[in-house]
């Protein structure tokens, strides 16, 4: 078998074909190439995997405080980062997961079924997940309470007297969406951050006397400044009397405001935004928003995989979050 992975020259094509089949048949993904512990440091690197493109991670600006963080931790234990490509345009490729040589794997926010996941936890490897999915036995998670974030979000407007309010929420689901997202849509989304922020959504404004099933929620695919403004111009086309909109992330919001400052609405006297997570831009725009702590949130979990000590059982941390109220809301228009 060692040939068949090590040294395919050594065997006839047919013969390694019927190894490897015979392998995958048994459950056996191959020889690690780190089989010792981090303690050790053999390939001396860890091992990234996110949902989207390597690229994207340098254009939202929430992965890459994230990225940040996570690299200051491996610069403090002298590791390097392999970030693994798990999005291409041939579809997934679990098996670059079972090839790269790390000491370790940091997953960061990937849908509940994502078959990379699922190959990083053949590894006889750390792993540390973030954000989601959240329901992963036996590895560290770290992350942030974003169903109560969100609740808060909600009562907030709630508080302001909005009672026509819109949501425009980050992708659902693996599926492109770029239209509204009714109640089954939600709820078999994938993606457990996601689902946490508009059942906050939803549990905030109840709080407030909304009906949850009144409001109106449009699901882009792309976390886009124009995805936002697109969002944001069909919930106004449905309901021109809208007096709020509540973005599950600070890109999507932005988006709304170049839209309503295209139009002439005044913000937030026509109408109030919010958005969640707190980039640099969410800060210079003042934007009314959730804070999480990113660059932490990475350097937390490098940590945490880093960390040589004994491991006696998973590791859950829960980083602080908070609503920041800033000059995109106020009180509904009379």
């Amino acid at each position: 078998m060692s040939n068949a992975y090590n040294r395919p020259d050594q065997l006839s094509p047919e013969l390694r074909q019927r190894v490897l089949e015979t392998a995958r048949r048994l459950g056996y993904p191959g020889p690690d190439p780190v089989a010792r512990s981090l303690r050790t440091r053999q390939a001396g690197a860890i091992g990234l995997i996110f949902t989207d493109t390597l690229s994207y991670a340098f254009r939202d600006p929430a992965a890459v405080g994230f990225l940040e963080g996570l690299a200051l931790a491996c610069e403090e234990a002298a590791a390097g980062l392999l970030m693994v490509p798990v999005a291409t345009a041939s579809g997934p490729n679990p098996r670059v997961v079972l090839r790269a040589a790390v000491d370790g794997f940091v997953a960061y926010s990937m849908p509940d079924d994502d078959p990379h996941v699922a190959a990083v936890l053949q590894r006889p490897v750390p792993t540390v997940v973030v954000d989601q999915p959240v329901d992963v036995s036996g590895v560290d998670w770290v992350g942030i309470d974003d169903h109560a974030c969100a609740a808060e979000v909600g009562r907030h407007l709630t508080g302001l007297g909005h009672r026509r309010v819109g949501v425009i929420t980050w992708r659902l689901g693996p599926g492109r969406n770029d239209g509204p997202a009714g109640p089954a849509r939600r709820k078999g989304s994938t993606y457990a951050v996601q689902r946490a922020r508009l059942d906050g959504f939803a549990a905030g404004l109840g709080d407030g006397g909304l009906d949850w099933a009144e409001v109106p929620v449009e699901e882009r695919f792309e976390n886009s400044l124009a995805a936002g403004a697109s969002a944001a111009a069909a919930l106004l086309a449905a309901d021109p009397a809208l007096t709020a909109i509540a973005c599950t992330t600070d890109v999507l919001a932005l988006g709304v405001l170049g839209l309503a400052r295209d139009r002439g609405l005044s913000v937030p006297a026509d109408l109030s935004v919010t958005g969640f997570d707190d980039v640099p831009d969410a800060i210079r725009a003042r934007l009314t928003t959730v804070h999480q702590p990113l660059l932490e949130k990475g350097r937390v979990a490098g940590r945490l995989l880093l960390d040589e000590g004994e491991r006696p059982s998973a590791r859950r941390v829960l980083l602080p979050a908070e609503l920041v109220v800033r000059s995109t809301t106020g009180p509904a228009p009379l």
